[in-house]
């Protein structure tokens, strides 16, 4: 009742805003404003929320798929970074200088190039400049950045939490209107239940109403061993015996939660904003929440994009013995879509033109 009754009061702020984000659009599309198209392979992944979607999981699958083919590079904003301007990323940076997820990719990916910048207009061009060799170009979270015009558009959808129930930003977490999404060209159903039944896919098809141009996708998220975060060749088997504190700052931990619940013996939450970096009173918090545990078998969890945020803390987190683990994670498609996206992915750049 009371989130009601906040969105009812904010609803004239999100008119405002919708109103904006419709002047923007009309400039668009009567071609006043214009997204620079370039002359190699560019895909957006993003979405109409302001998180939660997957975004950073699908890059990597992306990555996987394409780079013992093509050479393929990153480009995000860096999120939350202390630096400016056009960075090319090392493995060797921190979360503060380069952003948590760029950090991720390029620790991940080592041998692909990632890159940040406010401006992706300008950021293109300078990557071509730095590496002629460079053939896609991965934009992470630009489906709002209209300044680009993609030569393929994906954009990510919630099974839990579709475009079609949310509302505009402040009183939703929509960026654009829910019509914004007849600019993608697929459309990716992310963080399905392990199983899909023929039902569940029908009822969200009807429910996003497609255009007939436009491809759906099913995806689910497969975790791994937790890893510990500073030698990842430390793993850890998860057992119905194993007490676990997470601590996260993502966008929606539900998902991550069903999937520890059942494979654990308890769960605790210590949860943040998204992208929050962690102070050293919350390290102190974390401290004194996992020692109050008195099962002898327990450990600490967190995301793999967090983990990249809190070993800005190494000193402390190794000081006091914290068994600090991250959840690794891939995306998988459901059926026969991870062969159907695929081949679609690949079938773009074989027949893309500049």
């Amino acid at each position: 009742m009371q989130s009601l009754v906040v969105k009812i009061l904010l609803a004239p702020f999100s008119l405002l805003y919708g109103l904006g984000i419709s002047i923007r659009d009309l400039l668009y599309r009567w071609g006043i404003l214009r997204g620079v198209r370039f002359g190699i392979p560019t895909i957006s992944v993003g979405n109409l929320s302001i998180g939660g979607a997957g975004k950073s999981p699908h890059i990597e699958y992306l990555v996987r798929l394409l780079k013992d083919y093509v050479y393929v590079a990153t480009l995000s904003r860096g999120y939350g970074r202390k630096s400016r301007g056009f960075m090319l990323v090392q493995p060797n940076n921190t979360a503060e200088q380069v952003g948590d997820e760029p950090l991720q990719f390029k620790r991940k990916f080592p041998n692909i190039t990632v890159s940040i910048s406010e401006s992706r207009t300008f950021a293109i061009p300078q990557l071509l400049k730095n590496n002629a060799a460079i053939q896609t170009v991965l934009l992470d979270d630009a489906f709002q950045h209209r300044a680009i015009q993609p030569a393929l558009n994906v954009l990510l959808t919630e099974f839990n939490h579709p475009y079609t129930r949310d509302y505009l930003l402040p009183s939703g977490r929509l960026r654009e209107w829910r019509s914004a999404y007849q600019r993608a060209d697929y459309v990716v159903v992310s963080k399905c239940p392990p199983v899909l039944t023929d039902t569940q896919r029908k009822e969200m098809t009807e429910e996003l109403g497609l255009l007939p141009r436009q491809k759906i996708f099913f995806s689910y998220y497969h975790y791994q061993r937790p890893q510990y975060i500073f030698d990842y060749r430390q793993q850890l088997i998860l057992d119905q015996e194993l007490d676990v504190l997470v601590i996260c700052a993502i966008a929606r931990t539900q998902y991550l939660l069903d999937y520890l619940e059942p494979n654990v013996r308890s769960v605790k939450l210590l949860e943040y904003e998204d992208h929050h970096y962690f102070t050293k009173f919350d390290l102190s918090n974390l401290k004194t929440r996992f020692s109050q545990m008195e099962h002898k078998r327990k450990v600490i969890l967190t995301t793999e994009k967090d983990a990249m945020r809190l070993q800005l803390h190494q000193s402390f987190i190794v000081e006091n013995k914290l068994p600090v683990f991250s959840i690794p994670v891939e995306v998988k498609f459901h059926g026969e879509d991870g062969a159907a996206f695929d081949k679609s992915i690949k079938d773009f750049l074989l027949t893309f033109k500049a």
